[in-house]
């Protein structure tokens, strides 16, 4: 059996993904604070099973409870594969250094960072353990390769998650695993809108932002999950450690 295990999976770039698994017939696992019925209704017409872990990653105490409870939902005899895409993410604060929030900058982190760490953590283990074999899709963005202003947190975030993701290529190494850091560009969901929410003097380039919205320029999130898929599709063609940049892998 096939598992896939989203985080952030209730809206935005994750549900899509969690779509696209459901419809190629793979087990999903959704975390994230709130359900999806939609998905769920169409996992129960595909005919394979979904579970939602209600999880907020910004807990400690909360996430190591919903490890236990994912563990448990998709490590048994009968697995083979497990994919675990890390997607949830949050881009506050949006501010200036010297202006930024502790609180907002802790909770960033531990989403952002310490929850996808902790969580590939656990499932390498468990993985390992039992000789099953893992794709590991950490969500990261541009940011990450940029000086943006207003975005010291998150570009630190993402950078973070690049060389976390190359640093485990590099240890498990030749244990069967697929693992990929994954770039989506700029898509239309939420996290756009908080974005286009900022002024300007916590974040310079909002009118950058705010054009690309009124000029139809945003990709939905099923048209990135499917570039995605599509990369998967071809374990062999895939570099551990590499960062896939959408852009790269549609020509433009």
């Amino acid at each position: 059996m096939q598992y896939a295990v989203v985080t952030g999976a209730s809206r935005g770039l994750g549900e899509a993904i969690a779509r696209q698994y459901i419809l190629k017939n793979v087990n999903v696992v959704a975390v994230s604070r709130s359900g999806n019925e939609e998905l769920k209704s169409l996992a129960d017409e595909k005919g394979v099973d979904f579970h939602h872990v209600s999880c907020d990653l910004s807990d400690m105490d909360d996430l190591n409870r919903g490890l236990n409870q994912m563990v448990e939902l998709v490590f048994h005899k009968d697995t083979h594969y497990v994919y675990l895409v890390n997607n949830a993410g949050v881009v506050e604060p949006i501010d200036t250094v010297g202006q930024l929030d502790a609180d907002a900058v802790q909770k960033h982190m531990q989403v952002n960072v310490t929850a996808p760490i902790l969580t590939v953590n656990r499932f390498v283990k468990e993985a390992n353990e039992r000789e099953i074999s893992l794709g590991i899709i950490n969500i990261t963005s541009g940011a990450a390769e940029k000086t943006i202003h207003g975005w010291s947190t998150y570009s630190s975030s993402k950078a973070a998650i690049n060389r976390f993701t190359q640093t485990l290529s590099l240890e498990q190494e030749g244990k069967g695993h697929t693992i990929l850091a994954y770039s989506p560009g700029v898509i239309d969901t939420d996290m756009q809108g908080e974005i286009r929410s900022s002024s300007e003097d916590s974040f310079a380039d909002v009118e950058k932002f705010r054009k690309l919205k009124e000029e139809g320029e945003l990709r939905s999130p099923d048209e990135v999950a499917s570039v995605l898929m599509n990369l998967l599709e071809k374990p062999d063609k895939i570099e551990n450690g590499n960062v896939y940049k959408l852009y790269d892998l549609v020509g433009k």
